[in-house]
């Protein structure tokens, strides 16, 4: 073990969350009743909630775009962290996930807060860059198809404002990324996406250890 560098342990992450997760309890609930799917691998852990929460705080972002909702937890996170005349566009393709999404915010009272669009992300993306949004976003959130991942992050380049930031899920894939026998397609996706951002000299870069991999990309001025 490197000096210095603590690995997370089962012991350590109950002490992590006993010791730091505020969770809110219609956050609770909405998780609870997603790990009874046989999808639930899908959803965030509540430390990401929370870190993503802080970061809308932090950012003082008041708009805020996520491809790839599913049954609603992250976006519920950082909508309660928004202000009440804050916005985040929510794009999904699944109207059956996104129908349990839609009573939690209900029931958080932040429906107002959040534009649920169906329909593919990619074309909601450029749509709304069609309609004149370009850089009028401060924080995006991404945590869909893998083999996306590149397109949509182009087009987020484009929608956040200098200054902003893009967040990424499952950077590291359950450990997938560094086991050069695993070459299926949404493994490769995800190695081509983590060499691409560390090569773009638009963006300020961290990748940080945190649920399945969580990249931020700050958008340079």
């Amino acid at each position: 073990m490197p000096p210095g560098r603590t690995y997370t342990t089962p012991a350590l992450m109950e002490y992590l969350l006993e010791n730091s997760l505020r969770e809110h309890e219609v956050l609770a609930r909405l998780r609870e009743e997603t790990q009874a799917r046989p999808d639930a691998q899908m959803q965030i852990d509540p430390e990401q909630g929370q870190f993503m929460a802080l970061l809308v705080t932090l950012t003082g972002a008041r708009r805020i775009v996520e491809v790839g909702t599913f049954t609603g937890y992250s976006a519920l996170a950082m909508a309660l962290a928004l202000p009440q005349d804050g916005l985040l566009v929510a794009c999904d393709r699944n109207e059956d996930v996104t129908s349990v999404a839609r009573r939690y915010w209900a029931e958080a009272e932040v429906e107002d807060r959040i534009d649920l669009r169906l329909g593919d992300a990619q074309e909601t993306l450029e749509t709304m860059l069609e309609d004149g949004e370009c850089g009028t976003y401060d924080l995006a959130f991404v945590d869909a198809d893998k083999t996306g991942y590149a397109q949509y992050y182009e087009l987020l380049l484009r929608l956040v404002r200098p200054g902003g930031l893009i967040v990424v899920d499952n950077v590291l894939w359950g450990g997938q990324v560094v086991d050069p026998e695993v070459v299926d397609p949404d493994t490769l996706a995800i190695r081509r996406f983590n060499q691409k951002l560390k090569n773009d000299d638009r963006i300020d870069l961290s990748m940080i250890p945190l649920g399945d991999g969580l990249t931020l990309a700050r958008v340079r001025p």
